[in-house]
């Protein structure tokens, strides 16, 4: 049964490698991550907006919803009595359970929305029309922030509490008050979870497709520099294959592989990260 689990991934392994190498052999490997054209019926593949998107959308969920969720975890360990904690965690563990989809849909009617009427509002003047409409990395930022909360809150809520009492005990005798105590002592002891908690929802956001693609616009471009590109569309990699999948010629296909190949090296990096980091704290 173990095996099968290996089994299933060098076979999809290598179905992806097999498609989508050929693109690569024929244009080119940095035309095609660093092209910043994507227009399949000229024979043109430029994946760089694309991967320049994914990692912006990453790092807004990562800013919005690390923060959160490190905070969450600290509160139901250290601070919240035992009840309340019974009465957050199912509805964490619930967050979990939605279907991407009704993500979406509260991001295009709810977070969209509110965005699209904020920049017409307040910066209408400064800002293009194209960046008004709500469809945003911000949008998409916020989404997957919400939905990468369980996967934080979890997994640092069990460093935490994996830490030993005497290293709370100790810092109490020595006078430390209960927040002291909390940001000198626990968080630090429990930083290696607490990493990988944060390294598996980038790996959860960055990987996320239907939520994503019904908020962020889905145009190929490269966003422009400072705060006005949290208001700019953008098209991930993994929208990017889901839109076009459906009617995509042999060459375009291949090309949609590809950029799933570089997802998939994407996503093999940060899990040998998590290795590492869990392979550290444990050895300490």
């Amino acid at each position: 049964m173990a095996m099968t689990s290996v089994l299933a991934l060098g076979l999809i392994s290598f179905f992806v490698f097999r498609e989508g190498m050929p693109i690569f052999t024929k244009y080119g490997l940095s035309s095609f991550i660093f092209g910043t054209t994507w227009n399949p019926t000229n024979q043109i593949y430029g994946i760089f907006p694309m991967i320049v998107g994914s990692i912006l959308l990453t790092i807004v969920a990562l800013v919005i919803g690390a923060p959160m969720g490190i905070a969450v975890a600290v509160f139901l360990t250290e601070i919240a009595p035992k009840k309340v904690g019974q009465f957050f965690r199912p509805a964490i563990d619930l967050l979990a359970g939605i279907p991407s989809v009704i993500y979406g849909l509260f991001g295009m009617v709810v977070v969209r929305q509110f965005i699209s009427e904020f920049t017409r509002n307040h910066l209408g003047s400064t800002l293009p029309a194209n960046y008004q409409t709500g469809y945003s990395i911000l949008a998409g930022g916020i989404i997957l922030s919400i939905m990468i909360l369980p996967t934080i809150i979890n997994i640092s809520e069990d460093a935490i509490r994996s830490i030993p009492k005497e290293y709370k005990e100790g810092a109490l005798a020595l006078g430390a008050s209960k927040w002291q105590t909390i940001y000198k002592v626990v968080v630090p002891a429990a930083k290696s979870g607490i990493i990988t908690s944060i390294i598996l929802g980038m790996g959860r956001a960055l990987g996320e497709t239907m939520a994503v693609i019904m908020v962020v616009g889905n145009t190929v471009l490269i966003p422009e520099l400072g705060w006005k590109g949290l208001f700019s569309p953008v098209r991930s990699m993994t929208g990017n294959i889901a839109i076009e999948m459906g009617y995509a010629g042999p060459e375009h296909r291949q090309a949609l592989f590809a950029t799933g190949i570089v997802l998939f090296i994407f996503i093999m990096i940060l899990n040998s990260v998590t290795t590492v980091i869990a392979k550290r704290g444990n050895a300490r």
